[in-house]
């Protein structure tokens, strides 16, 4: 029934819709602290439907497609953002059982070892053994103390922090998350993100890789040269990895206007790139900025409620 109702939205040829879907993380097991973070069962599922209903195709293969009217009916992709070890580890194997590509937009910063901001916050907070988090050394924070003694209050303490330096430098908003992970007196991980090797792997696998920004900034909040040099820096990075051009892009964050501006568009199609990707919900049409492709993370996790949501998506006016 739904694969009937997506071709009557989405017929092939110079009108049909390219829907993109995005994920970040696929744990092992569900995640207590952040129960709506996709798992291994729900991602299956996710899997198994959208080989049902749609034609899931390789992003570059669908950007090209897109362009020249070519698209066929019911056409979907697949992309992950940041670059974290469980897309190979535990996303791999579901997308190889059920037959699908993914192209994994990775940020080039945190291979090998690292780990992005919001994940020092999150272990931070997650692991921190005290009733409350003092914050009072960190005036330039703007939050004095959070209260952890409940999963509830600890996903709040995570949202309240991630808001309160989501939009600051690169360096500052390293150096309080940091500081923060020390008041906490807590030990980090530092196997989270893709290693060098596990790169390869994904690509070996017949997977895509695209550009993500070297340390994830908001690239709208750097001036021309910083924003410039974070974005063509992670494409080197993955080209000398790959030996292989690197033709996809995705914004960090990705609000058009607020997270990247009408300058880091023209700076990506300058280094080459073919594509490049916001977070801007709708799906794609032919004729559409190429440099801006919208997407769409659906969350629902029952199948009614998840073909609701991409079938609502498809027709958002943008």
């Amino acid at each position: 029934m739904f694969k009937t109702l997506f071709e009557l939205r989405a017929p092939a040829g110079p009108h049909s819709p390219l829907s993109v879907l995005i994920f970040h993380r696929v744990l092992p097991e569900p995640d207590p602290l952040f129960p709506l973070q996709m798992h291994a069962r729900q991602f299956d599922a996710v899997c198994a439907w959208l080989s049902r209903w749609f034609n899931v195709l390789a992003l570059d293969v669908a950007v090209a497609r897109l362009k020249t009217g070519t698209l066929p009916a019911r056409a979907a992709c697949l992309t992950f953002d940041d670059g974290y070890a469980d897309n190979l580890q535990v996303a791999l194997p579901i997308l190889q059982r059920h037959g699908l590509k993914a192209t994994c937009f990775v940020a080039t910063g945190f291979l090998d070892g690292g780990r992005m901001w919001n994940d020092t916050l999150t272990e931070s907070v997650r692991n921190c053994q005290r009733p409350v988090l003092d914050l009072s050394e960190l005036p330039g924070l703007g939050v004095v103390s959070l209260a952890l003694d409940t999963l509830t209050l600890k996903r709040a303490a995570v949202a309240t922090l991630i808001n309160a330096l989501k939009y600051r430098h690169p360096l500052e908003r390293i150096a309080l998350t940091e500081a923060i992970a020390h008041l906490a007196r807590v030990a980090l991980p530092t196997h989270l993100m893709l290693s060098s090797t596990q790169v390869k792997a994904w690509r070996q696998a017949g997977m895509q890789l695209g550009a993500h920004t070297v340390s994830h900034p908001i690239l709208a909040t750097l001036s021309h040269v910083e924003s410039h040099q974070n974005i063509v820096d992670s494409k080197h990075t993955l080209e000398r990895l790959l030996d292989e051009p690197v033709g996809l892009f995705a914004y960090p964050n990705g609000k058009p206007g607020e997270d990247y501006t009408v300058h880091n568009v023209a700076q990506v199609r300058r280094l080459g790139f073919e594509a490049a990707f916001s977070t801007q919900a709708g799906a794609a049409k032919m004729g559409d900025d190429v440099y801006q492709l919208p997407r769409f993370t659906p969350w629902q996790p029952d199948p009614l409620r998840f073909a609701a949501s991409l079938w609502a998506n498809m027709a958002a006016q943008r």
